[in-house]
């Protein structure tokens, strides 16, 4: 299968340089963004356009939702029927969904396939991409995807990666929040913030941090003949009971935790449980 690839920046770049021996087209704006690629056995070509007549699968990793329209349609109007377009930014799902309906007049798939893993998982071949899009499209692109990433999975129809994309991201940026909460209240309490950053880093690494909750197939109450329904159970009430003691602390050192008090509030509804006493 022909790959072609644009948008080189600090997750494009790593990303094509997986498949740069595998006859790989390349195009970015900026000419010292494909030297690399080419030295490594990739084609530069000369626009978003020789990219598209050249290539079976086209990976469009650029800005927002702007750049992906206009190079979308760019891919459009030279790719040939039966094209795969991949975008791999975190887009607006209606823009993927948009670009699809238009993709269909010319007999060309869009998939919708937003990463996850940062530029280290880009440089190590670990990331993990959502994709969204027809079985068939999907099964195209599973084994370019696999060069680069470690978990390719298929959420559902063109737009379902993007939505997937954004509740990760959801749940990635609020922890940053709460690391800021918690980084307030140790710093208070005379805590070195180095070292509870190490002992974060190291027990996440060991638990899984939040995903090791994600195991429900839904956000409904939990029944408690539920096989999940003990364990969660023993996680409220050992974070209630946490989550408090916090709340306590802060209020005696002067810190205002604002996500501590609501994440007190709404952990039993939030895990499936009804609150202290089960309903």
């Amino acid at each position: 299968m022909r790959v072609g690839f644009i948008g080189l920046g600090q997750m494009g770049a790593p990303m094509a340089g997986h498949l740069a021996e595998r006859g790989l087209v390349v195009y970015d704006p900026r000419a010292e963004a494909m030297a690399p690629l080419v030295q490594a056995g990739a084609r530069a070509a000369r626009s978003v356009a020789d990219v598209a007549a050249h290539a079976d699968l086209v990976s469009v990793m650029v800005r927002d939702d702007d750049q992906v329209r206009r190079v979308g349609a760019e891919v459009l109007a030279s790719a040939r029927p039966g094209t795969v377009l991949a975008i791999h930014s975190t887009i607006r799902a209606a823009t993927a969904e948009d670009l699809a309906a238009q993709a269909e007049r010319y007999g060309i798939e869009v998939v919708d396939a937003p990463v996850s893993g940062g530029f280290m998982g880009a440089q190590a071949g670990t990331l993990a991409v959502m994709a969204g899009g027809t079985d068939e499209a999907f099964e195209r692109c599973r084994d370019p995807f696999g060069t680069w990433a470690d978990l390719v999975l298929h959420m559902g129809p063109v737009g379902a990666g993007t939505r997937t994309k954004l509740a990760r991201n959801l749940l990635h940026f609020v922890a940053f929040a709460a690391a800021a909460e918690a980084q307030r209240l140790a710093e208070a309490s005379g805590v070195s913030l180095r070292k509870l950053g190490r002992v974060v880093r190291h027990t996440d690494a060991v638990t899984g941090g939040p995903g090791m909750v994600m195991l429900r197939p839904t956000t409904a109450p939990m029944l408690p003949d539920d096989d999940l329904y003990d364990t969660l159970r023993h996680v409220r009430d050992l974070g209630e009971k946490d989550l408090s003691l916090a709340v306590e602390l802060a209020g005696e050192l002067g810190v205002d935790v604002p996500l501590a008090r609501l994440s007190l509030d709404s952990l039993a509804t939030g895990l499936g449980l009804m609150g202290e006493n089960d309903g």
